[in-house]
C-alpha cells in the first residue's frame, strides 16, 4: 500500500450548504409568514479528466521513465463550498500492464494505493465550480507493447456534516490510457515584436512530429487580437469573431509522420493594423479528432480563398494517437505597436426641484485610432472617476462601481451613499467603443448650477494617466444639476457606437427627458437626458397607504361603538 499526501495546507472552508429563508407576504392590513423551506436536493458532483492520456513507450535501456499526467476534477454545482467526507475509487484493473499509476493531490486530499488494482482519495472539502481533486502520473508498464491501451474508471461517494451518506453524490467518469502517439511540436517564429501600425510580418509556420506514431490529419489553430489580421481567408479554415479575438481553424488533410519536419506551402501574412497597440498571436497544432468542439463553432464562417497546405521539410516513419506532450502545441508572440487612443469624457445636466431623483449618464468614448486591452493580465484598462455634485445623494449606482471618500481614500462603508465612485473599464475597449454609466441623483437641494466631476483616468487611484492617450484635456466632463441652461428641450441623441451600448461600446442614445417630483422637466447635456424617477410614484404610495390605514382605524372605531353598545 502507498499513501500519497497533498502539497499544500487544506482549502479554505467555503461554509455549510444549509442556508434559511424566510419568505414575507404582505396583503392589506395583514402580514402573513410563510414556513421554512424543505431540505434542499443533495449537490450532485460532477468528476471529469481528459478523455485519453499518451504516454511515452517504456524505456528499455533502464532511463528513467517519461511520465504523463492526467488530472482529474470535480465540479461543484453549488455557489457555496461543500464540507463533509468524500472518497474517490479508482479501479486500476483496466491499465495492468499498460500503465504504472502514481497520484499527485491537490490540496486537502489524501490518495493511496491498494496493490495495483485500485486506489482511494479522501478529502472533506469541495470548493464551488471546478476544482482539481488529484493528477495521474501515468508511465507505461514494463513490457507494454506500442498501440496496447486501457481505462481507468473513477468513482465517488460524499457524505454530509451528520455522516449521512447524500443521495447521488458522483457521477463517474472514465478516461483511456495509450502507450504510445504523436507528439506535435509547434516551433517559435522570430517576429518584431514592436512593429508600426500597417508593418505586414511572413509567419512561416512550422511544426514537427516528434512522437512515436504519426498523427493522421492536424487542425492548426490561429489566434490574434483586435489590433492584428491575417489577410488570407483559406477554405479550409473555419473563422470566428468576437469583441477582442479572430479565431480560425484549419484542418489539413495527410499523414504527418513520426519524426518528420513540416512547414505552410506559403507563409501566412500577420499585419498589425491602423488599431493595434498591445497585441497577442498565438499559433498551434493539434492532431485531427483530438480538438474539442467550441460552442463559437456553430456561428464561423468559412474562408473562399485557395486551400491551406503543409509540406514536409525533412521526412520520416508511420500510425496515430494521442499526443504525448500537449503542451509544446502551441506558440505565442506579444507585439506593442507604437499607437494612440483619445478616451474622451462625457457628463450630462438636468434641472429638478427638492426632492426629485433623476438618472445622470456619463462615461467616455474611445476615439482610437487603437482599441486597448489588457488581455493577458484580464485587469481594467481604465476607470471613470466621478464625484457627485453637491446637495445630491446617490440613489443607484451602477454594478461593479464602489464608493470611495471625497478624497478617494477606501470606505469601510458600502451600504451608504459615497460623495465619489470608481467604475472600472472593462478588460478591452474597442476603438469606438467605451464605457457608458447610469447614475440615480436625489436632488436633496436645489442649488443653481452645482456641478460634479467626471475623469476617465488609469483603473487604480495610484494610476493617475493613461499612457496611450495624447489628449488628456478632453479626459474630463461635467454633470450639472440646476444650470443656467435648464430646461430646454433636449438635443437630438447621438447614435450608437460600433458594438451597442454598455461596456466596451460608445454613449447610449438619450432617452426622453422625465420630470421632477413638482412636475417640473428636467433638461438634458451632452451625455443623454437626466429623467426623473423618484416622487409621483412614491407619492402614488404614500396616497394609497393612508387610504388603507383610514379605512382600517374607522373599521375599529365601529367595532368598539358596537361592542359598548
Amino acid at each position: 500500500m502507498t499513501r500519497f499526501s497533498p502539497r499544500t495546507a487544506p482549502l479554505r472552508r467555503a461554509g455549510g450548504l444549509a442556508a434559511t429563508a424566510l419568505l414575507l407576504a404582505a396583503g392589506p392590513l395583514t402580514v402573513a409568514a410563510a414556513a421554512a423551506p424543505a431540505r434542499a436536493a443533495d449537490p450532485v458532483f460532477t468528476l471529469g479528466g481528459p478523455a485519453e492520456t499518451a504516454l511515452h513507450p517504456y524505456a528499455e535501456g533502464g532511463g528513467a521513465p517519461k511520465r504523463s499526467t492526467a488530472g482529474i476534477t470535480v465540479t461543484n454545482p453549488a455557489d457555496e463550498g461543500y464540507e463533509g467526507e468524500f472518497t474517490l475509487t479508482f479501479d486500476l484493473t483496466g491499465v495492468a500492464g499498460v500503465a504504472d499509476v502514481a497520484f499527485d493531490p491537490g490540496p486537502g486530499v489524501e490518495c493511496e494505493t491498494k496493490g495495483t488494482r485500485s486506489a482511494v482519495c479522501t478529502g472533506d472539502t469541495l470548493a464551488p465550480g471546478l476544482s482539481t481533486v488529484t493528477g495521474l502520473l501515468l508511465g507505461a508498464a514494463k513490457g507494454s507493447e506500442q498501440g496496447a491501451s486501457g481505462t481507468i474508471r473513477v468513482t465517488g461517494e460524499a457524505r454530509s456534516a451528520t455522516s449521512t451518506p447524500l443521495a447521488a453524490p458522483f457521477t463517474p467518469f472514465t478516461t483511456r490510457v495509450t502507450v504510445g502517439g504523436p507528439d506535435l511540436v509547434m516551433r517559435k517564429l522570430p517576429f518584431d515584436h514592436e512593429p508600426t501600425p500597417g508593418q505586414k510580418q511572413q509567419a512561416p509556420i512550422t511544426f514537427a512530429n516528434r512522437g512515436s506514431r504519426d498523427a493522421d490529419g492536424v487542425v492548426l489553430t490561429l489566434r490574434y487580437s483586435r489590433g492584428l489580421d491575417i489577410p488570407q481567408r483559406y477554405s479550409n479554415c473555419a473563422y470566428t469573431t468576437d469583441e477582442t479575438w479572430t479565431t480560425a481553424r484549419c484542418s489539413v488533410d495527410g499523414a504527418f509522420e513520426a519524426g518528420a519536419t513540416y512547414t505552410l506551402a506559403a507563409p501566412l501574412t500577420l499585419e498589425a493594423t491602423t488599431r493595434a497597440y498591445r497585441d497577442l498571436f498565438a499559433y498551434g497544432i493539434q492532431e485531427a479528432g483530438t480538438v474539442p468542439r467550441e460552442a463559437s463553432a456553430a456561428r464561423s464562417e468559412r474562408g473562399s480563398g485557395t486551400v491551406l497546405r503543409a509540406v514536409p521539410l525533412t521526412k520520416a516513419l508511420a500510425a496515430r494517437g494521442v499526443d504525448l506532450e500537449p503542451g509544446d502545441n502551441e506558440q505565442e508572440a506579444e507585439f506593442r505597436t507604437a499607437n494612440t487612443a483619445d478616451f474622451m469624457a462625457y457628463g450630462d445636466e438636468a434641472s429638478g426641484a427638492a426632492g426629485a431623483t433623476v438618472t445622470a449618464r456619463l462615461g467616455f468614448h474611445n476615439d482610437g485610432p487603437a482599441w486597448i486591452g489588457r488581455i493577458r493580465s484580464g485587469g481594467s484598462v481604465a476607470a471613470v472617476d466621478f464625484t457627485v455634485p453637491q446637495g445630491a445623494t446617490v440613489t443607484s449606482a451602477p454594478k461593479g462601481c464602489r464608493g470611495v471618500t471625497a478624497e478617494g481614500a477606501y470606505r469601510e462603508d458600502r451600504k451608504t451613499p459615497a460623495p465619489r465612485y470608481l467604475c472600472p473599464a472593462p478588460t478591452a475597449v474597442r476603438d469606438g467603443g467605451g464605457l457608458d454609466l447610469s447614475f440615480g441623483l436625489r436632488i436633496d437641494k436645489a442649488l443653481i448650477g452645482a456641478a460634479g466631476r467626471v475623469t476617465v483616468r488609469g483603473p487604480g487611484l495610484q494610476e493617475a494617466g493613461l499612457p496611450f492617450d495624447p489628449k488628456p484635456g478632453n479626459n474630463t466632463a461635467r454633470v450639472v444639476l440646476n444650470g443656467q441652461s435648464g430646461g430646454g428641450p433636449s438635443p437630438s441623441p447621438a447614435p450608437p457606437a460600433e458594438g451597442g451600448p454598455g461596456a466596451g461600446s460608445g454613449r447610449t442614445p438619450s432617452a426622453a427627458p422625465g420630470t421632477s417630483g413638482t412636475g417640473a422637466p428636467g433638461t438634458t447635456g451632452r451625455g443623454g437626458s437626466l429623467a426623473s424617477t423618484g416622487s409621483p410614484a412614491a407619492m402614488t404610495a404614500s396616497v394609497t397607504a393612508i387610504a388603507a390605514l383610514t379605512t382600517g382605524l374607522a373599521l375599529f372605531a365601529a367595532a368598539r361603538r358596537r361592542r359598548k353598545a
